[in-house]
């Protein structure tokens, strides 16, 4: 599997007008937020899922059976989002440990809720045998090739409203967003996959050169919890030369409550993971280096905010 910028660029394509083109905040002179918690459902995913899906009703295997997905709720309500307004139905499979704020929100979308296992990995494996008994899409979380490329608009969008900019820095889970939007920067700037040091996915596949399992825990791993980083990504980060940097709990934490102080973001834990690599130190920024932030999802308890 590959993805590539013609994909991504076909991604734009077949999406607009389905998804936001989410502002940018210049927050210091060096620091720019891309607001893609804005985004529907609160989360980047729609973009990756309706190009999921529009390009499976192209190509005729969305049939009315619908879409499957596993998740750990941010996905899950992007393809329930998208299911609902292509009028086909959705059943999403998310861990038992998924937030209660995001299974009640799966449900006001319509979408059939069935929570399996403690983690992601067992919620995937069951999802897996559901859409092949039932016939339905799978929509992958993050390694499909139509869900990379709807991911990467998010850079497209980013070089479209920014002068220049240095670096990216990108929150990691299964990949996906990252590789998306490594594919469609390029060489222009350099892309910085920030992961918690209790779900390390990137960083452990970069050290053993190939994806590898890793123990996941800790406040993010409700949307940063795969146990992997998918092939997909793997691929991207090895060509595009992504670099890797870890955060630990305490950064993590400290982060979202800074976003939610000095600017009023209500970002889970997952998207605060990204702005901790520079609040914490843990990524020591060159002089005059223009870099972007990507805030990539909102779906929190906000009663843990103060």
């Amino acid at each position: 599997m590959t993805v590539t910028r013609e994909q991504v660029e076909q991604a734009a394509v077949r999406i607009d007008g389905r998804v936001r083109r989410t502002p940018v905040l210049r927050v210091s002179e060096t620091v720019t937020f891309k607001l893609e918690l804005l985004q529907h459902v609160g989360s980047f995913k729609p973009r990756g899922m309706f190009n999921r899906l529009l390009a499976a009703k192209e190509d005729g295997s969305l049939t009315g059976v619908g879409a499957v997905t596993a998740s750990g709720g941010n996905a899950g309500l992007a393809v329930a989002y998208a299911a609902r307004e292509l009028g086909v139905p959705a059943r999403i499979f998310v861990p038992e440990s998924a937030p209660a704020a995001k299974v009640a929100r799966l449900k006001t979308l319509d979408a059939d809720v069935v929570q399996v296992g403690s983690e992601y990995a067992e919620a995937y494996a069951a999802a897996v045998v559901a859409a092949e008994e039932s016939g339905a899409l799978f929509a992958h979380a993050y390694d499909q090739p139509e869900v990379v490329a709807g991911q990467g608009t998010l850079g497209l969008e980013l070089l479209e409203q920014l002068d220049g900019f240095d670096t990216v820095f990108v929150a990691v889970g299964g990949g996906g967003l990252v590789a998306g939007i490594a594919t469609a920067i390029g060489d222009r700037a350099q892309v910085v996959g920030v992961e918690p040091e209790r779900a390390p996915t990137l960083a452990r596949a970069l050290e053993a050169g190939q994806p590898v399992d890793v123990q996941v825990g800790g406040v993010a791993a409700d949307s940063l919890g795969a146990r992997r980083i998918g092939e997909i990504a793997f691929e991207v980060a090895t060509h595009e030369h992504i670099k890797s940097v870890l955060v630990d709990e305490d950064a993590i934490v400290a982060a979202r409550q800074e976003l939610w102080r000095e600017y009023r973001l209500a970002t889970e834990h997952g998207a605060a993971t990204a702005y901790a690599a520079l609040t914490s130190g843990a990524y020591q920024p060159a002089a005059d280096e223009r870099i972007v932030v990507v805030v990539c999802g909102a779906n929190t308890d906000l009663g843990t905010l103060s």
